[in-house]
């Protein structure tokens, strides 16, 4: 069943970010009237599950089965289904080719600014419906709590990060992603009194970029409720009572704790413990599993504040618009990494089955209209790109032929755009191995 949803929200998502995109080049093409011949959602080589043409209508409109995107054929566009036997034709008044270089850049822009469009549409609902809530990193007062690679690299529990070089993080959450995005040669942590430069080696990044969770809440181990059935139910423990200690080893973190705990199953052990002004040592056990049957506080707003924005409508506007503006700029970060070989980020360049692991298994409209806006930046960002055979590339020559005043070879652009179907061919291999690869392993 989690399948099924996850699947169910991956295909409505990318159903509503294609049929948008390509609407965008659909409508500049019939603004400046030009021929559109086909409008399909999914791709549908030797058939199609749906075809509809309308009564005097140039326009076949159509469902195909092959659910990898979509496309709107433009008349005289030398594009994906190169028609090479259309473009030897005479040149018609209604068609791509015939018309001002202005008039076809707009047509080939359309696609991206539509994914842009719909990114404020829907970050503007989001924050409408729902507002933002997240906690600041300055408000966590208890510092980090850092897994190995975190503390193989210098830093330590209990810091609290300030910036990264010369960025501030502001929410806790994205800690790890602005170390990633930044490429942050060192980091100002508040270590006890003192301000500690923590240097961090570029060769760290491919395991950054692998590791699920380098900084984590360091919340303090405060017992919420202990069962009648727990095995330390007649221990003198209480609810309310701070763990500083087990056997005279500070785990002053929740997951400190833990971890000693897993190590010491069936144990008889002693417990430091904090209650009031009261510093107190009661033996405790664990069970055959390495638990002590309490438990814990974990509820975050009880140890740090959450920050709450509400929105109205027309405030949400533009801070749905500065929402999509941050959310392309960090995009772009990130996607410079994975052109650079040394930080392995092409490692993590993924499929479909990526995207629908993105998704939760159990729906949840926000987070699906989240990650949807998130998805129309990412194709608008990636369409933008001046690669022969998307928007960017062909953009790229409009330009050059507004510019120079030559407009290039309907052969040149055969030739581009059979390249650009090859380097696309090839990141398909490479998103689909990945996936593979990470199935397996």
């Amino acid at each position: 069943m989690i399948i099924l949803i996850k699947i169910l929200q991956v295909v409505l998502a990318l159903s509503i970010l294609v049929l948008v995109h390509e609407f965008g080049h659909f409508i500049f093409s019939r603004l400046f009237k030009i021929r559109v011949e086909k409008f399909y959602l999914f791709f549908d080589p030797w058939f199609s599950l749906f075809k509809y043409k309308p009564k005097n209508s140039d326009t076949e409109y159509g469902i195909g089965w092959l659910p990898l995107g979509g496309y709107c054929k433009i008349s005289g566009m030398i594009d994906e289904s190169m028609d090479k036997e259309a473009m030897q034709q005479q040149p018609q008044p209604w068609e791509f080719r015939t018309k001002p270089a202005w008039q076809r850049l707009l047509v080939l822009f359309g696609g991206v600014f539509f994914n842009f469009v719909l990114a404020v549409v829907i970050y503007t609902g989001v924050l409408a419906a729902w507002g933002e809530e997240y906690i600041k990193n300055e408000d966590v007062t208890t510092g980090v709590r850092v897994d190995d690679l975190a503390y193989e690299i210098g830093f330590r529990n209990g810091d609290r990060i300030i910036s990264f070089e010369d960025v501030v993080p502001h929410k806790f959450q994205e800690l790890q992603v602005e170390l990633i995005r930044t490429q942050a040669k060192w980091a100002k942590v508040l270590r006890g009194g003192d301000t500690v430069t923590v240097n961090i080696d570029e060769n760290y990044i491919p395991a950054i970029l692998k590791n699920k969770g380098m900084f984590d809440y360091g919340i303090p181990y405060i017992i919420g409720a202990i069962p009648d059935s727990s095995v330390n139910a007649t221990s003198g423990l209480a609810a309310g009572d701070r763990i500083l200690a087990l056997n005279g080893t500070n785990t002053d973190f929740l997951f400190d704790a833990m971890d000693f705990l897993s190590e010491h199953k069936g144990d008889s052990l002693v417990a430091t413990v904090a209650r009031g002004e009261e510093l107190l040592f009661i033996p405790i056990v664990t069970d055959t599993t390495g638990k002590m049957q309490v438990i814990p506080n974990t509820k975050l707003s009880d140890f740090y504040n959450i920050t709450k924005k509400e929105y109205s409508f027309f405030a949400a506007i533009p801070a749905g618009f500065n929402k999509t503006i941050q959310t392309v700029a960090n995009y772009w970060k990130e996607l410079k990494l994975i052109v650079s070989p040394k930080t392995e980020a092409y490692k993590s360049v993924g499929s479909f089955i990526t995207i629908g692991s993105i998704f939760p298994g159990t729906w949840n409209w926000q987070i699906f209209w989240n990650l949807t806006a998130f998805l129309s930046v990412m194709l608008a960002v990636l369409n933008i790109l001046p690669i022969p055979a998307l928007d960017g590339g062909h953009i790229l020559f409009t330009l050059y032929e507004m510019i120079t005043g030559k407009k290039p070879s309907d052969k040149f652009l055969e030739y581009a755009q059979t390249v650009g179907m090859l380097l696309l061919l090839g990141l398909m291999i490479l998103a689909f191995g990945n996936d593979i690869f990470r199935l397996f392993n």
